[in-house]
């Protein structure tokens, strides 16, 4: 599947390779890096300590389409919008959090949550379109050390791999995992999935862009991503009878990069 994305990936960067160089666009790379936390099934809601510790590690790279560039026709939109793609790669390790794992005295159930884990790997591959409000891209690019705040919107396909597990032994035992992840779940044999599958998810970002020379910027953003399935994490109790699980997964990402333009 990873094979297939890298494919996908390479033709979008080359096709728009020549259509940007025939009509006469620029074009950006960059890389970026930060950490993400997935906001899932484990732990509590709302909770600083499920945020903070269900968090992970990010990376992507970056394609932009800079339709301001060479153009004597200056429009709004030329001058306030880009087309970007991201190849992004991200690893979040999973852990019950809460007042129920410490709740007390410490029961079997606070021992079986306590004990639950999993880790979820994503890679996804997408495109957004990019909006800067407040200061033309011409302007921008000419003035080193501007900011320039922007907002994003788009959308992802994403393949993940998700294994979940319990340090006390056979996840599928009524004394290792508590009842609610061991009823049938969303076509699966219980509320929890060691799997691998392929989601869509739309995106959302806020961001500034800062110029560090004629030729690259610095930029930090963050990024809210949300999943069309609830079983990137490994956890979906039954919805009919768990009514507290709500939503699918999603994730925030925050992200620091850097940006190199490229003459054609």
């Amino acid at each position: 599947m990873s094979k297939h994305l890298f494919i996908t990936l390479f033709a979008l960067l080359g096709i728009s390779t020549v259509t940007s160089a025939q009509a006469g666009l620029a074009q950006e790379i960059g890389i970026y890096a930060g950490p993400v936390t997935l906001q899932s099934d484990f732990g509590q809601r709302n909770n600083f300590d499920t945020n903070a510790g269900n968090s992970g590690f990010g990376i992507g790279v970056m394609h932009f389409i800079n339709f301001s560039a060479n153009n004597n026709r200056e429009s709004f939109f030329t001058e306030h919008f880009k087309v970007r793609s991201d190849l992004s790669f991200s690893r979040t390790t999973l852990k019950h959090f809460g007042k129920w794992v410490e709740y007390k005295p410490d029961g079997v159930f606070a021992q079986q949550l306590k004990n639950m884990h999993a880790s979820s790997t994503i890679l996804g591959l997408g495109a957004q379109i990019e909006f800067s409000p407040f200061m033309k891209i011409h302007d921008f690019e000419n003035t080193i050390g501007s900011f320039s705040p922007y907002g994003s919107v788009g959308f992802q396909v994403s393949y993940y791999s998700t294994k979940v597990g319990s340090r006390l032994g056979d996840i599928t035992l009524p004394n290792v995992t508590p009842g609610k992840y061991l009823t049938p779940s969303d076509g699966r044999a219980h509320g929890f999935s060691s799997e691998s599958g392929v989601v869509l998810s739309a995106t959302a970002a806020v961001g500034v862009h800062y110029k560090l020379t004629t030729m690259s910027d610095l930029m930090f953003e963050t990024r809210f991503q949300m999943y069309s399935s609830d079983w990137i994490d490994g956890l979906n109790p039954n919805k009919d009878i768990y009514t507290e699980n709500k939503s699918n997964d999603w994730q925030v990402w925050f992200n620091f990069g850097y940006i190199h333009y490229l003459e054609f």
